[in-house]
């Protein structure tokens, strides 16, 4: 072969892996048909590229066919990324240490505490606050199903606990962060207040509602205003939780857009004599009518000083935690009777690839065989429906394409084995990964 075909054929080689590598979709499988005649060239880097060219185009093939992926849309990944940013204490593969919810941390630097109440300056350092800024816990109770966690969504901005016409569906206390320059929130959505433990999963989900509000600067108590009005202190001194001792208390009625201005205005009539809040505010948390007002509220009864975390955060959750949140919501969503309410949902693996998909592990436990048998389906259809679901919502959230793999495994009566509720995160801590 004469030197100048050997150039062709070396540069027509480095071409054409460099095209599958960077555009695999785009490169014709036909390529390997010309493999046999470059070997016969005796290229020395031949056998290097052909070996390259094979893993390369074997992981796209298995990432392809088994995950049905799809495009991302055309939202600048930038700026989802910047509203979407956890805390980069709870990404760090080094630090595995558990974050307890049950104690405030300490406030990102010291206030002095001469002038604090004639409004006096504070020594914030490089903080770009003022003596004016003020942060707090804020607890966000009620029964199940009155909309809760829909109303955190709305105050943050962006979904982070999941939703679905279930009642119970938050089971963990959800920490989320709602900043501006002049005031931070620090948001607990708590599990529904229920009045009958049936399991030890209730119970330690309800110690950590009673944490919450003993924590909180001030709590909002949601309920629903379609419902039958009760007393606030009703509902909490069955559950063992004395409002009295309570911080100031605003009294959310949700759900107004589905009832008349009229009788919104006799509930909210009753609740001022009988409720035993500090004050009430009837809101639509799915349409966000009234949001604002109750984000006044609560400032208004926050302490001054600075922020307890990075304003440019809106969760201290890592984002392993919000994964396997998205999947437990479409487990809800698509299943009925006792299967959701018997599924935990771990993260078992989970291996970020900056030039590919993310690889996710799914592990979801059940109670019984029966129950595992429902999840997947015949013939794995209805797993392979719950996979294509929770795919698109992750896609959608961590703005990066997926490679989910769900795996299902039973471990009876798994909601009253406390050691496994302290390892599945109902301890009142952030679970480390």
């Amino acid at each position: 072969m004469s030197e100048q075909s050997e150039t062709l054929l070396h540069s027509f080689m480095e071409l054409t892996a460099h095209l599958h590598v960077h555009a695999p979709r785009t490169f014709s499988k036909d390529y390997f048909c010309i493999l046999p005649l470059l070997q016969r060239a005796s290229l020395h880097p031949l056998t290097k590229c052909k070996r390259k060219i094979s893993v390369t185009r074997r992981r796209n093939f298995m990432q392809s066919d088994k995950d049905f992926s799809v495009p991302l849309t055309n939202k600048s990944k930038t700026e989802i990324r910047d509203k979407t940013r956890v805390s980069p204490h709870a990404q760090s593969s080094e630090d595995r240490v558990s974050v307890s919810l049950n104690d405030k941390p300490e406030r990102m630097l010291n206030v002095k505490e001469e002038g604090a109440d004639n409004g006096g300056d504070y020594d914030y350092g490089d903080l770009s606050v003022g003596p004016d800024h003020r942060s707090g816990y804020v607890a966000v109770v009620g029964k199940p199903n009155v909309g809760k966690s829909t109303l955190l969504n709305q105050m943050i901005g962006q979904k982070l606990s999941i939703v679905t016409d279930k009642p119970q569906t938050t089971r963990h206390r959800i920490l989320g962060l709602c900043s501006a320059p002049d005031y931070q929130m620090v948001l607990y959505d708590t599990p529904g207040v229920i009045q009958k433990e049936m399991h030890k999963l209730d119970a330690m989900m309800m110690k950590n509602v009673h944490s919450a509000t003993g924590n909180a600067d001030c709590v909002l108590t949601v309920v629903d205003v379609c419902k039958v009005p009760e007393k606030v202190n009703d509902l909490f001194e069955e559950d063992g939780v004395d409002l009295k001792k309570k911080p100031p208390t605003l009294l959310v009625l949700n759900k107004k857009d589905l009832m008349k201005p009229g009788e919104i205005a006799k509930r909210m009539e009753w609740y001022e004599k009988f409720g035993g809040a500090d004050h009430i505010l009837s809101i639509s948390a799915k349409y966000g009518h009234g949001v604002e007002d109750v984000k006044n509220w609560i400032v208004s009864k926050l302490p001054y000083g600075p922020a307890y975390y990075s304003k440019d955060i809106i969760s201290e959750h890592p984002e392993r935690f919000f994964v396997a949140e998205i999947v437990r919501e479409k487990i809800f969503m698509q299943y009925r009777q006792e299967v959701p309410y018997a599924c935990q949902v771990n993260v078992a693996s989970y291996i970020a690839r900056p030039t590919s998909k993310h690889f996710i592990e799914i592990e979801i436990v059940v109670e019984k065989g029966a129950q595992k048998i429902i999840l997947i389906g015949k013939e794995g259809k209805a797993l392979k429906l719950l996979a294509t679901a929770a795919r698109l919502d992750i896609e959608d959230f961590l703005q990066k394409q997926v490679y989910l793999e769900i795996k299902v495994k039973v471990k009876p009566n798994w909601r009253q084995d406390v050691d496994l509720l302290k390892r599945f995160g109902y301890s009142g801590a952030i679970r480390p990964y």
